[in-house]
C-alpha cells in the first residue's frame, strides 16, 4: 500500500515477480485491492495503512492492523522469507525491527544501498539513511554487515571497505570517523574483508571500493546528491541532443548506445536497499518505484532469503572482535 504509485504499480509489479516464478504475498486491505487486477496471488488481510507522511514510529505502535506490520509479522511467523515496502521507509525500518527483532549483538540496523559505477558489481553505501548519529563502534558493525552484504549479494570476495570522509588521509573526518578508522585499521573485519581506509564523496562510482560506510545522515545526503546529479545530467544530455537537426540526426546513432549505459544508472534495476542488523529479510524500494522495480525489489529480496543473509549476518556479527 505504500509508494508514490501504489498500490496499482505494487500489485503490477507483483504479478511479473509472480510470472517469473517468485511467491508473492500481497498485504493489504482486501476492499481496496478487490478493485485492481490482483491475478492469482494471495492476500494477507491488514485493515489499516500507514500514509508517507506520518510518524514512523508512532504508526507502527497505534496501527497494529497496517500492512506493514503484519508483513513484518509474516516474515517473523515463517509465513513469508521477506518483506517488500516502497512505502514509509521509516515506519517499515520500525515495523521490522519491532516485529522481527535485531540480530543479537547488532546495536543498531543500517541500510545497504547499491550505488551503480565503474566496475559491473555496484558500491554498497550504509547507513544510507536509518541512523542520523551513529558511534564509532557502529560505523565499525556496519562495515562488517556491509562486507557480508556484498558478499553475499554480488559475490564480491574479500570486499574492499572504506569509510566516508573529507579526505583520504586517516587524520580526517569527525571524532567518530577518525575513531572508527583506528578501529577498522586494527583488523576488526576479521578477515572477511579489506580496510582499505578513507573514501571522499567523488569515488562513490568510481568503483575503486566494495563498500562504503558512512552514518545515516552523510550517507542520505549523498544519496540523493548522486540521484539529482545523474537526473539533471540526463535531462541536459537530452536536450543537448535534441537542440537542432545535427543534433538530432546525431543522437539517432548515439541513443541505442546511451540507453545501454543509462540502463545501469537506472534506479529501478536496482530493485531497493536491505536492512541490515534486522533478524530477517527487509527489502526497502524507492518511494516512485515502477512496477519493473518492484519485480526487481521481489528478486532481491528472494535471492538474499534463499542465500541465507541473515544467518551469515549473525554469524559475521557474533565472531568479529569485539570493538
Amino acid at each position: 500500500m505504500g509508494g508514490d504509485r501504489a498500490p496499482a504499480e505494487i500489485v503490477a509489479g507483483g504479478r511479473l515477480a509472480a510470472e517469473a516464478g517468485l511467491p508473492v504475498l500481497l498485504v493489504g486491505p482486501p476492499d481496496t485491492l478487490s478493485g485492481l487486477d490482483t491475478g492469482e496471488l494471495p492476500i494477507l488481510a491488514a485493515t489499516e495503512v500507514i500514509a508517507m507522511d506520518e510518524d514512523p514510529a508512532r504508526a507502527v505502535r497505534t496501527k497494529k492492523d497496517s500492512s506493514l506490520v503484519r508483513a513484518a509479522e509474516a516474515v517473523r511467523d515463517g509465513r513469508a522469507a521477506a518483506m517488500v515496502s516502497a512505502g514509509n521507509t521509516g515506519a517499515a525500518m520500525a515495523s521490522a525491527l519491532l516485529r522481527m527483532g535485531r540480530i543479537r549483538s547488532v546495536t543498531r540496523p543500517a541500510i545497504a544501498t547499491a550505488i551503480p559505477g565503474a566496475k559491473e558489481s555496484p558500491t554498497v553505501l550504509l547507513d544510507s539513511g536509518a541512523n542520523v548519529e551513529c558511534t564509532p563502534q557502529m560505523l565499525v558493525q556496519f562495515a562488517q554487515m556491509g562486507a557480508v552484504f556484498a558478499t553475499a549479494r554480488y559475490g564480491t570476495e574479500r570486499p574492499r571497505v572504506a569509510l566516508l570522509s573529507n579526505g583520504e588521509e586517516a587524520a580526517k573526518g569527525s571524532p567518530a570517523v577518525k575513531e572508527a578508522h583506528e578501529l577498522l585499521a586494527a583488523g576488526l573485519l576479521d578477515g572477511r574483508a579489506e580496510f582499505v581506509g578513507n573514501v571522499e564523496g567523488r569515488d562513490l562510482m568510481t568503483g575503486t571500493v566494495d563498500v562504503v560506510v558512512t552514518d545515516g545522515f552523510t550517507g542520505n545526503v549523498a544519496l540523493k546528491t548522486l540521484e539529482g546529479g545523474l537526473r539533471f545530467f540526463m535531462r541536459t544530455l537530452a536536450g543537448v541532443l535534441d537542440s537542432g537537426p545535427e543534433a538530432r540526426s546525431a543522437a539517432e546513432t548515439l541513443l541505442p548506445l546511451l540507453a545501454a549505459a543509462a540502463q545501469r544508472l537506472d534506479p529501478d534495476e536496482v530493485g531497493g536497499a536491505m536492512l541490515l542488523g534486522v533478524d530477517g529479510v527487509c527489502v526497502i524500494a524507492h518511494g516512485a518505484s515502477s512496477a519493473k522495480a518492484v519485480l526487481n525489489a521481489v528478486r532481491v529480496a528472494h535471492d538474499l532469503a534463499a542465500g541465507g543473509i541473515v544467518e551469515r549476518l549473525r554469524d559475521a556479527v557474533a565472531s568479529a572482535p569485539a570493538s
